[in-house]
């Protein structure tokens, strides 16, 4: 089952949504968080589901009936139907269920016979997150998002449901509430446990106040139909089934078997259900998934180290296997001789680049048993204790050390990617146990080990070498009482009375923890960067383990190489966070401390398991290509893609001289103005926490109203709404031209092009022969130039000219009836290029499939074939698409729907150079009845004309301009005021801005 919620609301622009479903901030959470810009997205894209369901379904009204929500549901269903999904896949067989969960179903849905359709439960979102990629930021900014809409009004104010399977994790919603809190003055979260609910209500009648919204939170598995002691029967707390109910890792058990999935989505079926969690396998969630950053995803976008599964398995370890001591050393000093070759690359970056770069490495162990006899913790223990005692022959050092290099020079590849690991032999040839004794045991000598426990900690135990002052190792299980009697007799047990427990220090800069051993205690509720490795004893070898090595891996992915910068070292440079100085000192040198090493007890077994999304992504038939590629001829040396950088200006949007209007109703314009008129300024301030200057701005602008303000606005319905806005408006700072720099990774959608097939072996052989196709008469002329210089044999010579002969520079793809079109044009940015044939292709993403985008290709393809056509007349040309939702070449306009300023990305870009005269060109297709392109106009002319004129750019010795064309097929029917901006024929558009490079 493949993902269909994200592919159909990421297709939405957000230019479809009306003001009030605009303008939220997405990133501020508190003074030390910010939401990553996956995060935003998620949040983005639940914004679009929402509007889809309470607005563009069917609006929202206060008082309407029950039953426009299942017309909503109705329509949701279809267009899921309309994208492809299969009702068969998804309906509940209730005579295959227990029979109380059927009557259940039956009472509440009203099942007639024993199908039941899932369009009674679609109303609902996933957010499929990997572990460590902050989840809990993004439930309780969604939470202030629903309270914002519930506020506006656009959605029902249904009462808000946290719900989540461990203890710990609703302490850690608290504390994210109570940082939210403290950071915003004008809103709060209010946490009340469930069974307050009567009392809660008894109080504040409307959960929903101006500043604040109450959530309730409980133990998702004491939902039951029953009440005892701490389970609750649902039906007590059922509210018309008017609640947002928000699951945290509470998927848990089949969908059509587990009494609470069916609990969840009753108390949410008259209001909305959102689903969050690391390990989807449920296709219903997978379908209904409108946010993917799963594990695979979180690697693949440099959130995340890479992943190396190793070969070297720690069989040695299984009950079944006769394996001597020494094999058993072995496999622990392979894992401590990674921990070494990670930290000796480490300590040199700090030595020769700067001392605040990455983290501490750190060796993870996670053991099946820890109190049995001979339990796995135990054994590990032993091992690592001989190590750290008598260290081992030279001979089993030179073995360990010769086996792993085999492997590492083998060059693994990465999970999830198609880059391989890079084995740094300078670093590895001059490895020593005398490294491992240091990065392990923090030791120069091997000795004696030591117990350190703190009385009023029963859940940890550290250890240190008599022969070192720091201790190097930690147990964290969950009651040490055991191993201090049974497993640690003889040892020397001292007590300490720090306050801070080690584990709790683990992140800190001066932690002197390098080897952290445990159970599945602790996989969860931890976040550290440090782990480079990872040892899973008896662990992924059954199917139940699957869950446990997918969030304990997550753990150990995270990275940050500087403080705050959260994704390997490259993906930061191509972001423009890290500069090119820094970056060339360590692009070379980073591999090892940005990856994750893994040793299993299984290899077999655990690479099915870690392969478990690979394979998922396979299962919902999505795959990435990676065949598309730059256009070979844009590396040339004399070949230079200019884009535009922005910087913030130093005037207000409303102090400019030629001023954005704020879009207002004419009836509530002259309300406003009564309304502030009659206010004193010290009402107004605390009304809209405004500051004396920006109502001093206000005041004075309805003096002014024509000069400020367009009176054809749609009704905000609220004062103190329309009068926020207003104010808002006035803080607007615009964007201006700040320089031009090289075109880097700003275009990046053709790395990004997805298919949803189970097989796609054809289409890459089509794209393939399309991508190498080369003219072939100039191949041809080049072989002949060859052969007579006889740098090629007359056999060569055949053989290569044959297959110019079978170049091919165009393709056609068809599936299910939809059909897409492979080309290469030339002159394309990246090649090849794909169109849409049919617009209903719902098979590959972000590709050209707008029917204006595609007719301006075709267009452009045909004025290209004349012979005397004008782009022949530059030194040279390229163009590229752009995709509005992942490239990053804009113009900043006003966009008054949204009161911001928004990104206008036209869906092409041009680059011609003649001589000394350079054009950067933005061209996009649309039809003369868009209203919002004139507002893109007026924010393309704000900050590239003069005058009516546009301004020349001086870079390297060129004269650069900017120019914005909209394409359409008939000029004609365009507004005179803009009708510069339009054309109908190549000829024309070059012909308008080429009169600057002719004088």
């Amino acid at each position: 089952m493949r993902i269909f919620l994200q592919n159909m609301v990421e297709n939405l622009p957000e230019a479809y949504l009306s003001a009030n479903w605009l303008g939220f901030d997405f990133k501020f959470f508190s003074k030390e968080k910010s939401l990553w810009d996956y995060q935003q997205r998620g949040l983005r894209n639940a914004v679009k589901t929402l509007w889809k369901y309470y607005e563009d379904f069917a609006d929202y009204r206060p008082d309407e009936d029950i039953k426009v929500n299942e017309e909503r549901k109705r329509r949701l269903w279809e267009w899921y139907r309309d994208n492809g999904l299969q009702e068969k896949d998804f309906s509940i067989d209730l005579s295959r269920i227990n029979h109380r969960f059927a009557s259940l179903l039956r009472e509440y849905y009203g099942a007639q016979t024993n199908s039941l359709s899932y369009e009674h439960f679609i109303n609902r979102m996933s957010f499929w997150m990997a572990t460590g990629s902050g989840k809990t930021l993004v439930i309780v900014k969604l939470i202030e998002l629903l309270a914002l809409l519930i506020r506006r009004p656009e959605i029902p104010p249904c009462d808000i449901l946290f719900l989540t399977h461990r203890d710990d994790l609703i302490e850690q919603l608290k504390r994210h509430v109570e940082e939210f809190n403290r950071a915003h003055s004008d809103f709060r979260i209010v946490l009340r446990e469930l069974r307050d609910y009567a009392a809660v209500k008894r109080e504040n009648p409307s959960l929903f106040q101006e500043q604040e919204v109450i959530v309730f939170y409980y133990r998702s598995d004491n939902l039951s139909d029953e009440q005892k002691e701490k389970i609750v029967d649902f039906r007590n707390y059922d509210n018309d089934g008017r609640w947002y109910v928000l699951l945290d890792e509470a998927h848990k058990g089949d969908k059509e078997d587990s009494k609470r999935q069916h609990i969840y989505s009753i108390l949410s079926r008259n209001g909305f259900l959102f689903n969050f969690s690391a390990t989807f396998t449920d296709p219903r969630d997978i379908a209904t998934t409108v946010f993917n950053f799963n594990l695979s995803e979180y690697i693949q976008a440099g959130y995340g180290k890479h992943i190396a599964l190793l070969k070297q398995e720690l069989r040695a370890f299984r009950d079944k296997e006769d394996y001597n001591s020494e094999e058993k050393r072995k496999v622990v000093l392979k894992a401590l001789m990674m921990l070494a070759y990670v930290h000796k690359v480490h300590k040199s970056i700090r030595v020769s680049v700067a001392s605040s770069l990455y983290h501490r490495p750190l060796m993870l162990v996670l053991v099946n048993s820890v109190h049995t006899e001979d339990a796995d913790l135990e054994l590990f223990f032993r091992e690592l204790e001989r190590i750290a005692r008598e260290g081992v022959s030279e001979e089993l050092w030179q073995v360990a050390k010769d086996e792993l290099e085999q492997e590492l020079k083998d060059k693994p590849p990465f999970v999830f990617e198609d880059e391989q690991l890079q084995l740094n032999e300078d670093v590895w040839q001059l490895l020593t146990l005398e490294d491992l004794l240091q990065s392990g045991f923090n030791s120069d000598a091997h000795g004696e080990i030591e117990v350190l426990v703190r009385p009023s900690n029963r859940q940890e135990l550290a250890f240190k070498l008599m022969s070192a002052d720091r201790p190097f190792a930690l147990i964290k299980i969950g009651d040490i009482s055991g191993w201090l009697k049974e497993k640690l007799t003889g040892y020397e047990i001292n007590e300490r009375f720090e306050d801070e427990s080690y584990f709790a220090r683990l992140n800190e800069e001066d932690s002197d923890i390098n080897i952290l051993m445990g159970s599945r205690t602790f996989y969860e509720g931890w976040d550290s960067n440090r782990p480079n490795v990872i040892c899973y004893i008896n662990i992924g070898v059954g199917e139940d383990a699957r869950k446990f090595i997918l969030q304990s891996v997550g753990r150990g992915v995270r990275i940050e190489p500087i403080r705050n910068k959260r994704k390997r070292i490259l993906p930061l440079y191509n972001a423009g966070e890290v500069d090119k100085e820094l970056f060339d000192q360590l692009k070379n040198k980073v591999q090892p401390i940005e990856t994750l090493f893994i040793f299993g007890t299984n290899r077999r077994a655990l690479q099915t398991v870690i392969e478990g999304l690979k394979q998922e992504q396979v299962k919902t038939g999505e795959h990435q290509l990676s065949l598309f590629e730059v256009n070979p001829e844009v590396r040339k040396e004399n070949i230079r893609l200019l884009i535009p950088v922005y910087k913030l200006a130093e005037q207000l949007l409303a102090e400019r001289k030629e001023v954005a209007k704020f879009e207002v109703d004419p009836n509530e314009l002259e309300d406003m103005r009564k309304f502030v008129e009659a206010t004193d300024d010290r009402v107004l301030m605390m009304l809209c926490d405004a500051e004396p200057t920006k109502l001093r701005l206000l005041r004075k602008s309805l003096t002014e109203p024509d000069k400020f303000y367009l009176k054809n606005g749609k009704r905000h319905g609220n004062m103190l709404r329309l009068l926020r806005r207003v104010l808002d408006w006035w803080a607007i700072v615009p964007e201006e031209f700040d320089r031009l720099k090289e075109l880097e990774d700003e275009i990046r959608h053709f790395r990004h092009i997805t298919v949803m097939l189970k097989d796609i072996r054809a289409l890459e052989d089509k794209l393939t022969r399309v991508k190498d196709y080369r003219d072939p008469s100039a191949e041809q002329q080049r072989l002949i130039e060859q052969l007579q210089r006889k740098e090629i044999s007359p056999e060569q010579f055949k053989q290569d000219y044959d297959k110019t002969t079978q170049m091919v520079k165009e393709e056609r793809f068809e599936y299910e009836g939809k059909r897409i079109v492979i080309k290469h044009i030339a002159q394309h940015y990246y090649l090849p290029v794909v169109l849409s044939e049919d617009e209903r292709v719902d098979y590959i993403r972000h590709i050209i499939k707008t029917p204006s985008e595609v007719n301006f290709i075709n267009a452009l393809e045909r004025y290209l074939n004349q012979p005397n056509n004008r782009f022949r007349e530059f030194d040279w040309w390229f163009f590229s698409k752009l995709d509005e939702s992942l490239d990053e070449v804009y113009l900043p306009y006003y966009d008054p729907k949204a009161n911001r300023i928004a990104r206008f990305k036209p869906d092409f870009i041009f680059w011609l150079k003649k001589g000394n005269h350079y054009f950067i060109v933005f061209v996009d297709p649309k039809g003369t009845e868009h209203i919002d392109w004139q507002r893109k106009v007026d924010g393309y002319r704000a900050v590239f004309e003069d005058n009516g004129l546009p301004k020349v750019l001086p870079h390297n010795g060129w004269e650069v301009t900017v120019r914005l064309f909209l394409y359409t097929e008939d000029v004609s029917r365009s507004p005179e005021i803009y009708r510069q901006f339009w054309f109908d024929s190549f000829d024309g558009m070059i012909d308008s801005f080429d009169r600057e490079g002719r004088h």
